[in-house]
Order: C-alpha cells, then structure tokens, then sequence
C-alpha cells in the first residue's frame, strides 16, 4: 500500500520490490507451520466469490487491448496475499501489528503532506506516490480518511502519555493534508468520518463535538480558493461533474446491454464508449465511482458482491463489538471493528466519486474483521469461569450430601 520506492531514484525506483517481498512470503508460506484456519465468515466468502466472479468477466471481456487481463492479475495479486495474510495472523498482537503496518503505510503520505499544507498555507496540492492506487490527490485523501479511524484505535493502544500525543500530533496533520489535496469527494468523506467516529466512541456526544470542532478549525486554515472549491459540491455545473454525469449515462447503458457479467475491467476505452456512449462524447472517461466501475465491468452480479462484502463486514463488526460488550479481555475488539465501520462509511461515501474499488485497503478491513471474528468466537461460546466455579461448588455440595 505505500509503494517506498517511488521515494527514490535511479534503479531502486522501478524494482519490483513487491513482488520480491510477495514471493519470499508465498515460500515462506510453504514452511510456515503455524497456519490458521482460513476464516469463514461472510465477508471472506464474498470476497472470494467477487474474486471468482471477476476471473469470469475477464475471460469474457469485450476489451480487446489486453489491459483488462492485466488489471486482473494486478487484482487477484492482491488478494492472493490477502488470503495468505489471513491464515499465516492471529490474535491481538499480530492483528494489532497489521493495523500498525496498514496505518502507517499509507499515513505517512498524509503526515508529510500536511506539513507541506501548514508550509503553503493550504494553496498547494497533495499527492500520493506515482504508479500507485492513490497516486492522485483524491484517490490518496480518501486513504487517508480510511487510516484516521484505524489510528484513533491505535491511540487508544498505547499507554505511553507521549507516544499518545504524537500520535494525536499525527492524525491532526494527515487531517490537514486531506483538505491541503483539494479533494470535494475525500471532504464529503471526512465529514462523515468526523461525525460516526464520534457516534462510534465510548463518549458520543464529547467525541463528536471535539470531532466536528477541529474539523472546523482545519477548514477555517484553509486559504480562499480551497473554500471556492469546495463551495461546487453543490452545483453541477463544473466539467469535472458534467464529465462524472456522461460517464454513469454511458456505463448504465453498458449495464443495461450486458447486466450479467459487464464489460470486463478497464471500460475507458474509444471502442467501449463510441458503442456504449448515449451523447457526444470527445473523449473515454474513467468511471468516477466505485458502484458505477464495479457496474460497468462486473455487472450487476459483480456490484451485488462487491457491497454484500462491504454490508457483510459491517454487520460482522456490530456481531463483534455486541460480542465484546462488558468483556474487558475484548475490548479492543470493539474498538477496532467500530474504526472499521467508520473507515467503511468513509469509502462508502468518499468512493461514490472515485475508482478505487480494486484498492486493497477496503479488503483488508474486510479481512481484520473475519480475523477478529475467528479469534474471539471460541471463547463466547465456551462457559465463563463464573459459571464454571459456580458449577463446581453445586456439584461437591451435592456429593457431600
């Protein structure tokens, strides 16, 4: 998800370094004896059967340029090392590790990017890493609208005073570099991150006032055009909208011709659109949106599985932290499946406007949930040890009789 070596320069810049990572991983793999049980929970099984699903709209494709293929290993790249993730991790620690590595991963961007915008004054654009899912100033401020909630759990984590405070330190500047990438989809988003975030803590009412309140502080830093900006939310009338609008007409009529299986990945092509296209169009735009690209390549199949992932993990979230209620040896639990319904409210929202719907952040929320899921459900059901002493007690008193 951070992409290092787009940091750097000369050779180290385009060294598949990933894939160097992943295979020694998949070996590792082979020898690792400490394997768990893969978790089979609801969102693990739709995100295999949208994993399935795709394979099969691929091979059916109606792009004929061979980029629909190579999205798709791109994509099953992706979620091959999600399933190795969710078997090789278990428990607290290592759960709390991957949310760690999530976190800081992509957290990093927002950190130095909200310096840059306290140094400009706001008037300067942020930008992710080239050759990346969030290399563009609204793909990456959405990502990290998804990170805050996972390092407000995080915070709550550390029992260091001063290792609390950087961390606060650090979620206010990533909050600053999201408003500082000019992003109007990624400030929808974390208005709706302000106010569940806030819905979702122990203190409610406090939370969501403190919330609200220092998202108003880092609109008010703001400069003039940045408030302009925004201000177009409200109007259709910009290019950028009117294209997004030409686009959802052009992929619903896809849908309509091909409601089963879609077009196959990558529809922003002159072929797609000079047959697909209900207006004048002078150029092949992207989708704009996760629902409508899921649509548009997958079909209403694909978009089914894709939110009953997204419904199927927020459900499983409410299972956890009802589970988890009154439990003090789970309470972390609860926290991290509510930042994740925040983060998924996030996505929810942000991504109705972006393509990120092969990003892999949303599928590894996905996956921590099921990971939780599997790891505290032996102990709900086994007897607690109150009941087990209380058993005890009646059954020597019965026998002394």
């Amino acid at each position: 998800m951070m992409n290092p070596h787009r940091m750097t320069f000369g050779f180290a810049y385009s060294t598949p370094f990933a894939q160097i990572v992943a295979g020694t991983t998949l070996i590792s793999f082979l020898f690792y004896k400490d394997k768990k049980p893969f978790p089979v929970s609801a969102p693990a099984v739709f995100m295999i059967l949208f994993v399935v699903w795709i394979s099969i709209t691929t091979a059916l494709s109606i792009n004929t340029s061979g980029s629909s293929f190579d999205t798709w290993q791109k994509v099953f790249k992706i979620h091959l090392m999600l399933w190795v993730t969710m078997i090789m991790l278990s428990g607290r620690q290592q759960i709390t590790w991957l949310v760690w590595v999530i976190a800081l991963s992509v957290g990093i961007y927002g950190i130095k990017g909200g310096i840059w915008t306290v140094a400009t004054g706001g008037s300067s654009r942020v930008w992710g890493p080239p050759g990346s899912f969030i290399e563009g100033n609204n793909e990456l401020a959405l990502a990290l609208t998804l990170v805050l909630p996972l390092m407000f759990f995080l915070r709550g984590e550390l029992k260091n005073a001063i290792a609390r405070h950087l961390m606060t330190a650090a979620m206010i500047f990533i909050g600053f570099s999201i408003l500082g990438s000019h992003s109007r989809g990624a400030f929808l988003a974390v208005i709706v991150m302000a106010l569940f975030l806030g819905l979702k803590s122990s203190r409610p009412v406090l939370m969501s006032v403190l919330t609200i309140s220092l998202l108003g502080l880092l609109v008010a830093f703001m400069p003039e055009n940045w408030s302009s900006r925004m201000a177009t939310i409200q109007s259709h009338e910009d290019d950028s909208a009117q294209s997004r609008l030409k686009t959802w007409r052009m992929i619903w009529n896809l849908a309509l011709h091909r409601p089963i299986n879609g077009a196959g990945f990558d529809i922003a092509t002159p072929e797609i659109w000079a047959t697909y296209a209900v207006e004048p169009w002078t150029r092949a735009y992207s989708a704009h949106s996760i629902y409508f690209q899921v649509l548009g390549e997958h079909g209403f199949v694909g978009l089914f599985l894709f939110l009953a992932i997204g419904i199927a993990t927020w459900r499983l979230c409410t299972k956890i932290a009802k589970a988890s209620k009154g439990k003090v040896e789970l309470e972390w639990a609860g926290r991290l499946s509510r930042a994740i319904q925040v983060s998924l409210m996030c996505f929810a929202a942000g991504g109705a406007f972006l393509n990120l719907a092969n990003y892999d952040m949303p599928y590894y929320l996905a996956a921590i949930a099921a990971l939780i899921w599997r790891d505290i459900k032996p102990g709900l059901s086994a007897p607690s040890v109150k009941t087990t002493t209380t058993t005890r007690l009646k059954t020597t008193t019965a026998q002394k009789r």
